[in-house]
This record gives C-alpha cells, structure tokens and sequence, in this order.
C-alpha cells in the first residue's frame, strides 16, 4: 500500500522543504520543487526578494531608488498576506494539519512584515547613526527574514500539496471499495445501483488525477500517469460490459475470466497512480524498465566526448561495459524473425566495426595519459569522433530497422481482418472458425507486442519510451482478452451483452493500434531532429523558396576535423535551448506569441546544434544557413512582438525590456547578412559556418534574459502592484485541460471524463431476460 498522507514527507509533495532557498539568499541546495503550482506560486516571490538583498549599496541613494526598494517591500508584505489568508483557510478545513499550517502562516506572516518595516521610507530617512537598523545597515537582517519567509510559504505549500496527495488516496480508496461491491454484485438492479456508485467516483478520481498530471513538473512521471489513466478510462467501460456478462452468463469460465482480468488491470493502473503521486514503491521494490538502446547510447557517447576535458575521467573496463550492453540489446533485433535480412547484416557488421573503433580509441587514449604531445591529442580527437561516428550509424540502423518493420505491421493489420472475423464466427456460434482466428490473433499480438519492444529501445525520449511500454503492455493484455471475450460469444451466439463485450474489447485493440500510429510518427520526429515530444517546428524551406543563391551553390558537409572544431559552440548553444525551454515552461498561456516565438527559435536553434553532431534534419552547410536566416526572421518577428508588449507596460517597467530589444536588433540584422552572403570553397565555408552559429548563440543567450524579464512583467500586469497574487483553491482545477487530437498526451489527458459522465448519466435499463 501506498504511503499514507498523514505520514508523508516532504519528497512525496510538490516541493522539498529542507532544501536552502535559490539564488542569493543561500549557498544550499536549490528548492526541489515538483510541481508548477508550487513552482508558480514561489519564483516570483523569490525574484522579489532576490532584487532587495542584490541591491547596490550607494553612498548617495535618489528618491526613486527608495520609492521602488519601499514598493518592492510593502508588494511582499502584501502578497504574504493574501498567501496567509489562504493558508489559514485549509487549515481551518484541514484539522489534522491545522497546528503545522497555523505556525507556518505565523512565521511566513512574521517575516513579510519585517521586510516591509526594513524597507520602510519612515525608516530609510532617519541617520544611520541614530540606531535604527534598516535594509541599508543591515542586509544580514533582511536576508534572514528573507529565509524565514521562503522556509515558512515552502512549508505552507508542503501541507496544501499533502492535502491534494490526501484527496487522491481518499479518492482512490473510495473507488477500489465500490470495485468490491461491484464484484460480489449477484443481480442486475444491484449492479445497476453499485456501477452509477462507481461511474460518480471514478469522474471524480479522473478529475483530481487530471489536475495532477498537469501540475507535473517531470515529464516522466506525467506520462506514466497519463498511461495509467488511459487504462483506467478504457477499463471502466470494460467492467460495465464484463461484469454485465458475467451477470448474464454465471456459469461461462470464459466470462469469468474474461472480468477478472479487468478488474485485475484496474487495481493495478490505480496503484501506479498513488506510487506516482506520493513517489513511492509498494515494500521498497524498482519496478524500473530495463535500459533501452537510445539511453545507453546517449550515456555511452557522453563518457566518450567527456574525455576531450578530462583523460582520467571514465576507466577503459567502464567503457567496454557499456558498449556491450548496447550491442548486448541490440540482439533483440537481431534475434527477431521480423528484422529484415539487410538490416540485421547491417546492425551486426555495425556492431562489430564499433568495438574495433572502441579498441583504438581505448589504445590512443592510453598513450594521451602518457603523453601530452600534440599529434597524440590530435589522435585522440579523430578517435573519438570516429567512435561517435560509429554507434550514431547504428542508432540510426536500429532506429530504420524497428520503424520500417512497425509501418509495414500497421499497415497490413489496419484492416482489421481478424476481429471483424471474430465477430461474425462468434454471432455464429462456430466454435472452431473461433478457435482458429483467435491463434491468429495471438500471432497478431505476438508481432505487436515485438513491435513496440523495439520501438522503446529507439523512442529517443524518456516519455515516448513510457508511451511504448504502455502500448506493448495494452496489446500483451487485451489480446487474451478479446479471445476470452470471443469465446463466450460462441458459447451464447444469441447474447446480446456478450456481442457488446466483445465490441467494446475489439474497440480498444483497434484505438491502440491507431495509437501506434501517431506513437510512430513522434519518435520519427525525436530522432530527425524535430523534438515529436514539444511543438513541432519544421523550419527547413524547399529548395529555391528562401535563397536566390541555393541553386549556384553546391551543399557541403563538414569534414571530422572542422565538426570536432564546433563541437563545443554546439554544446553551448544545447545549454541555452535547455533553459529557453524551461523558460517557455513556466508560462501559463502556452499560446502567447512571446512564449511562441521562443519555442520556434529554440526549436531551430537545437537542429542547428543537432548540426554540429553531424545528426538531425540539416544535411549540409546549405541547410544551416537557410535554419540561420529563417532564425533570424523569427527572432525579427519576436522584436516587434516585444514592442508591441513594451507599450503596455508603465514608464518605469519599460527601460530594461527596451534595452534588451536593442541589444536583439542589430545580432538578428548581422545574423541575416551572414546567413546571405554567398562564399566559395572550403575554408570561407567553414568561417560562415561559425559565424551563423556564434550569431545564433548571442540571439539565444539575450532571448534567455528576455523571457524571464517578461514573464515577471506580465504577472506584475496581470496582479497590478503586487507581485504576488494569493493562489487559488487547492480543490479547484487549476490547469484547463487541452485536448489535441493529434498528439498521444492529449488523447490520455482528458482521462474521457465526459465520456464517462455519459456512460454513467446514461446507464440504461439492463436485460432482465
């Protein structure tokens, strides 16, 4: 069982609170926060207060300085005061909570009053000399009433996230009580009473666990949870057509069967539930998924590039290790009977050539540790990129390998031919037609289940990966299923109930097979470069479209020696797409532009840096430099964006954000006339190679400096002088749930709450004969 709220730390909540505060107000550990509510709430205040202690000390200070450093004080006080008012109210609904919450409102409250009395004018204009101690006498004060009052609201948040923990696991609790009920059930008016019980929990579990998902931080932990609601969205449906045929025919083996297995998975995608939201196993047990190709050779490709900084980093046995383990999982595509000839001769021939590359770099490496000539580190790079070189052509062997063979599968059971046989030997009564098309079936499922095996090892993202073991496990059980289902149809052909059973599980095995398919086309994205598992950019143009001269120019690839000179200004440029991307993350309106135009150049500027690995979407120098201009397009676009947000703020919150557009206009202006300007041979080739992608670095580095700045401004807007706004209800759904039909996330997401609403407003009359 699941940890109990009641005895649950910090680590199961949305927010660690023993960690230090961030920034300037300690040296410790930053906040482990979890979740975005708590996130939201938080990094404004510490922005704030970040800005009082980084204060420049002036021997001369003007009014304006301690009108702003006084507003600045008063917006925290004012905001803690919101935040205690909310806090004092769950604690009043909260009685097991209510003392801990009470005495953190008091200290956070505490805390927010010293700061606006350290900041007060009254104060700041008496001497220095008379005693009085203010933010400018002393900023040791201020700092520790800013520590108390970060450890206070991160304690506050602590409680109220355990609160939301608590009504899940109530929630929870609830639902698998009435599945009990629903098992012993012995006549239809009783189920009938019991299942409209059921439908009502399970839309109220959907909605706590929705708001959850979203709330996520991780997005490993989020699709997990998404898998597990799919299950429970499709199982729900499941019962109520299981047990009624159970009901129906109590006697049929196979309708037993049929509703435990069920019932079974049910039990089982709720508790994956409560270990997510409380991060705890059941008895301590890693249920982890074995290690798939993509992770070890990401991690293996890392240690290799790591010896460029430091010789004694990873040991020779270390490395050999782990490319075993890659070359050992690379026999489950080896092994399959549905891996083509030419791609196994390929994986195999790959395979082979990438130990002998690992041999020489091992020995070259060796003689580095000795020597620290430059011809040997000269050495040492060449092997290295030739290793990398290596294991990426057997990624992308691997990668081909289990796509084309997962195209080709869904295309030939997109028909499918098999159920629809079912169905109709089923209504027939033909039993033995049945127990034919059901060893069909289990060789259908047999492939599917492969299938999905090998596109985790490829998935290229640890979400994609979750999304293909929630498949491979979807087909594992629902194909006995429809068999068991089957069955019981051709033992009562006349059975109504028992046709809808078997519709109902048909209907699932065929929902997840079109699953696969846009599954399939997101991890083609990942691995081309086009990042499936954010918003799709595909900024390449067609030849001709953009550049006059692509047509006179002949495409070139960079050579090993001039990828290894770039290697490092790609890695830079990665960073930055990190925190473009954490930034974007933060927003709430994922459609405003600014956040948009963010996401795109972030976007083009990560295909540029995938360039620089000799990986991704852009081939040659030519596509670079056509990403280069059409970046610096969007960051133009951004500018007048920008302008056009900058007239809606006051005079005094302007200066900064219009100092920075400055900065962006003549970098994307340069950067345009680099991207343009027409080169011959190989040399000059390589300088403008350098030069879009230094220009693309300094575009990215500002555009780090603007998001935040705007994003702090746009909430100061939105809540007039006060920088922080009082949360809202923690009972209330805080995150509207957007669903998009053509992404996997989006189908999970809304858990079909209205459906099963329906489902349950419309329980109809059930066969009484």
């Amino acid at each position: 069982m699941a940890t109990s709220p009641g005895s649950s730390s910090g680590s199961s909540s949305g927010v660690s609170s023993s960690a230090s505060p961030p920034g300037a107000l300690g040296a410790g550990a930053a906040l482990d926060i979890r979740t975005r509510s708590v996130e939201q709430t938080l990094v404004p205040l510490v922005s704030q207060i970040t800005t009082l202690i980084n204060h420049k000390d002036k021997p001369k200070r003007s009014d304006k300085t301690l009108q702003a450093i006084q507003r600045v004080g008063q917006a925290v006080n004012l905001a803690v005061g919101r935040f205690v008012t909310v806090g004092e109210a769950i604690a009043n609904e909260n009685r097991e909570l209510k003392e801990e919450m009470n005495i953190a409102c008091i200290e956070a409250k505490r805390a927010g009053e010293t700061i606006a009395h350290l900041t007060d004018v009254a104060n700041l204009d008496h001497p220095e000399s008379d005693g009085r101690i203010t933010i400018f006498t002393d900023k040791t004060q201020v700092v520790k009433a800013a520590r108390l009052l970060l450890s206070s609201v991160t304690k506050v948040l602590v409680l109220a996230d355990r609160i939301v923990i608590k009504q899940i696991i109530t929630s929870r609790n609830k639902v698998l009580a009435t599945m009990e009920q629903l098992e012993k059930v012995s006549s239809f008016q009783e189920f009938v009473q019991v299942f409209s019980q059921f439908g009502n929990e399970m839309v109220e579990f959907a909605h706590l666990t929705g708001d959850r998902q979203n709330d996520l931080k991780d997005e490993k932990k989020k699709a997990r949870m998404a898998a597990s609601r799919a299950v429970l969205e499709k199982c729900t449906m499941m019962l109520l057509t299981a047990s009624k045929t159970c009901l129906r025919h109590p006697d049929c083996e196979s309708a037993r069967v049929n509703k435990e297995g069920v019932f079974h998975r049910m039990r089982l995608a709720l508790e994956q539930v409560i270990e997510i939201v409380t991060d705890s196993r059941p008895n301590g047990e890693n249920n982890m998924a074995p290690l798939s190709i993509y992770t070890g050779i990401k991690e293996f490709k890392n240690k290799v590039e790591g010896l460029r900084e430091n010789l004694y980093f990873p040991s020779k046995e270390n490395l050999s290790t782990m490319l075993e383990l890659i070359l050992e999982h690379t026999e489950d595509f080896t092994d399959s009977a549905y891996t083509s000839h030419e791609h196994r001769e390929r994986i195999l021939e790959l395979s082979k050539q990438s130990k002998m590359e690992l041999e020489h770099l091992v020995s070259v490496w060796m003689q580095a540790q000795n020597q620290r000539m430059k011809d040997i580190a000269e050495d040492l790079e060449v092997a290295i990129l030739k290793t990398c070189q290596c294991i990426n052509e057997l990624k992308r062997e691997l990668h081909s390998a289990a796509t084309s063979m997962a195209a080709e599968l869904l295309k030939y059971h997109a028909d499918h031919m098999v159920l629809k046989t079912l169905k109709i030997t089923g209504v027939e009564g033909n039993l033995e037609a049945v127990a034919e098309y059901t060893c069909k079936l289990s060789e259908q499922k047999e492939q599917l289940v492969e299938m999905c095996h090998l596109l985790r090892h490829v998935s290229g993202t640890e979400p994609l990966e979750i999304t293909c073991i929630h498949a491979e496990d979807t087909f594992r059980v629902t194909g006995p299923q429809i068999i068991s289902a089957a069955e019981t149809l051709a033992l009562h052909p006349s059975s109504k109930i028992a046709k809808e059973n078997l519709d109902v599980f048909c209907e699932a095995w065929e929902s997840q097979l079109s699953d696969m398919s846009i599954l399939l086309r997101e991890i083609n994205d990942v691995f081309e470069g086009r990042r499936g598992e954010k918003r799709v950019y595909l900024s390449l143009p067609r030849p001709g479209k953009h550049n006059a001269n692509l047509k006179a120019l002949k495409p070139v690839k960079l050579d090993t020696e001039e990828q290894a000179k770039i290697a490092k200004l790609g890695v830079e440029l990665h960073l930055l797409t990190s925190d473009i991307d954490s930034e974007t993350e933060k927003w709430e309106d994922q459609e405003n532009e600014i956040v948009r135009y963010g996401q795109s150049m972030s976007s083009m500027a990560y295909s540029m840096y995938l360039f620089t690995r000799g990986e991704g979407l852009l081939k040659t120098t030519q596509d670079l430099f056509n990403q280069a201009e059409i970046f610096a397009t969007e960051a133009t676009k951004l500018v007048s964006t920008l302008h056009a947000f900058s007239n809606q703020l006051e005079d005094d919150d302007k200066p900064l954000l219009l100092l920075k557009i400055d900065k962006l206009i003549p970098v994307c202006q340069q950067l345009q006339i680099t991207a343009k300007t027409t080169v011959q041979g190989k040399n000059a080739t390589f300088i403008k190679v350098d030069a879009c992608i230094q220009k693309t670095k300094v575009v990215m580095t500002i555009l780090s400096q603007i998001l935040p700045l705007c994003y702090k401004l746009l909430r100061k807007q939105k809540a007039g002088n006060g920088y922080l706004r009082s949360p809202p209800p923690w009972r209330e759904n805080r995150i509207q749930t957007k669903i998009n039909g053509e992404s996997l996330e989006g189908k999970t997401e809304a858990f079909g709450v209205i459906s099963l609403e329906h489902h349950v407003a419309n329980l109809t009359f059930l066969e009484s004969k």
